[in-house]
């Protein structure tokens, strides 16, 4: 008899597995609403509202409290919504108003430079992109918005990774991997190039994530002098040659620097 390869569960079986942790994920969120809406409640309450069994509500709550998304209360066995909750929140908060901030000062920018403006802020072990305005040069650009990209080949990453420690490095970095032979995938080779950044507070990179593509950024900084988001323009290499990539820079800079101050950075 034939020996067949391995396979992962069935169809009907994944299936089952997707439609339980769906039905988890929707009774989580019920549970948040339901603790937004009246305070505080135990198990029992929870369970109630959800017509669940009580078993399967503390099981639940168990692991909204492990998130810190839920919390108990003085009196044992009743839970609130968790500090967990305002990480999430103020987190959101802070992008919007960093999108807002920047909106403006984008636009001028691809004004000014003809091509495409972007912001981008770490998430885990890539860039995201939060926002992206298009010169008058740039026909049809790709929206990066809400698209993770590589940090160690872009030069928007390139800032990001700026203001990190050795740790904070340790933490985001694995393996370099190549896209264009001008990636850097070496990891003191990459550490030279962030010493660079810091000295001369701007990152390029030029046909590393793509060939053809070049991109310069600055960091953008919170009233702690923080690096917390990164503003770039990029285009096609052949319109930003050597020259002008210098004109450039020192548009990005001033721009990011505009946004820095509007977050609070260098005010007293």
């Amino acid at each position: 008899m034939t020996k067949m390869a391995e396979v992962g569960p069935s169809r009907a079986e994944s299936s089952a597995v997707t439609g339980a942790g769906v039905q988890s994920v929707d009774r989580a969120l019920a549970i948040l609403e339901v603790l937004a809406r009246i305070g505080e409640a135990g198990v029992t309450e929870i369970s109630t509202e959800l017509g669940v069994h009580k078993s399967t509500a503390f099981r639940l709550m168990a692991t909204l409290e492990a998130h810190r998304l839920v919390e108990q209360t003085a009196e044992r066995g009743r839970y609130r919504l968790g500090v967990g909750i305002l990480r999430l929140a103020g987190a959101t908060t802070a992008r919007l108003d960093l999108v807002q901030e920047a909106r403006p000062i984008c636009r001028q920018l691809a004004s000014d430079t003809g091509e495409t403006v972007n912001i981008a802020v770490l998430s885990e072990s890539s860039a995201l992109y939060l926002d992206q305005v298009a010169g008058s040069s740039a026909l049809q650009p790709h929206n990066w918005v809400g698209q993770h990209i590589p940090l160690h080949a872009t030069s928007n990453g390139k800032v990001l990774l700026s203001g990190l420690d050795d740790s904070g490095l340790d933490a985001v970095l694995g393996k370099l991997a190549t896209y264009t032979p001008q990636t850097i995938t070496k990891r003191a080779r990459l550490g030279e190039e962030l010493d660079r950044v810091r000295a001369q507070g701007y990152a390029l990179a030029v046909d590393e994530l793509e060939v053809g593509l070049t991109a310069v950024a600055a960091p953008i900084r919170n009233a702690h002098g923080d690096v917390v988001a990164s503003m770039s323009v990029s285009g096609p290499t052949f319109r930003l040659p050597a020259n002008r990539v210098d004109e450039v820079v020192a548009l990005v800079i001033a721009a990011a620097v505009e946004v820095s101050h509007r977050l609070g950075w260098g005010h007293r």
